[in-house]
């Protein structure tokens, strides 16, 4: 079973540093350039892309005012400018403020004896007959047990995020709510800081200038990171990280 085991990490371990070779080498042909912006595409022929769905409620049958110079569900007296359809865009505020800070300790002791024996006229003809010289059934068995936990845990979390990042209407739902995806790539030096922002919106929800609040989209994915020489210095080797994953201590 020991050997299997062996076997089993050298294995995983060989695989890892194979990945990792292929990846030094798209990363040694790429020495001295700076990393490369993704083309532009349609969200939705991206691999692993799935339409979203959510629970719908009944459809309710729109009515019109005939002869009424005023578009229905329009905010002006002209064609209304917001996102409603698929390909759309509208803009996204997004803003994120949180502070988190949690403080926990816990302590627990438990002490437990326990014993057993035989006294009397019993307990005499067991010392006797059944049990060697020096012992005695009045102390068959004691048990003792004692365990002691202590633990302590504490969060201190600050994040602030702001800034805006255009979306592109992918899908419509049954029930008018729209499905939104945006991605922006800025590019300095040799450093690009990616954002991407996706979920639902109502469109109630986008303001008359085309804009929605981060806090009002539903299912928010809101992501913000980097690739470059920063970002690469600032990881782990790739035998640190597969180390970490397989080593039991």
């Amino acid at each position: 079973m020991s050997i299997s085991r062996n076997i089993s990490l050298l294995g995983s371990i060989a695989l890892a540093a194979l990945a990792a070779g292929c990846g030094s080498a798209d990363r040694l042909a790429n020495v001295g350039q700076q990393p490369a912006l993704n083309a532009i595409q349609d969200p939705t022929t991206t691999p692993g892309y799935r339409p979203v769905q959510m629970p719908m409620p009944d459809p309710v049958q729109a009515h019109y005012n005939p002869n009424s110079l005023w578009q229905s569900g329009s905010r002006a007296f002209f064609k209304d400018q917001r996102a409603s359809q698929v390909g759309d865009i509208l803009t996204v505020v997004v803003s994120i403020d949180e502070k988190a800070e949690i403080e926990n300790d816990t302590a627990r002791s438990r002490t437990e004896t326990n014993g057993a024996g035989v006294g009397g006229a019993l307990g005499t003809a067991i010392d006797t007959i059944f049990l060697p010289a020096g012992t005695s059934a009045s102390d068959l068995g004691n048990v003792n047990s004692s365990s002691t936990f202590a633990g302590a845990g504490e969060v201190d979390r600050e994040e602030e995020l702001r800034t805006t990042v255009a979306a592109v209407v992918t899908q419509v739902l049954p029930n008018g709510n729209l499905v939104i995806e945006g991605r922006q790539e800025i590019r300095v030096n040799f450093e690009v800081r990616e954002l991407i922002v996706a979920g639902i919106v109502r469109p109630e929800d986008i303001t008359s200038n085309n804009t929605i609040a981060s806090q009002q989209i539903a299912e928010a994915r809101i992501g913000y990171g980097g690739r470059g020489q920063i970002t690469d210095v600032q990881q782990p080797r790739y035998g640190n990280q597969v180390l970490d994953i397989l080593l039991p201590f």
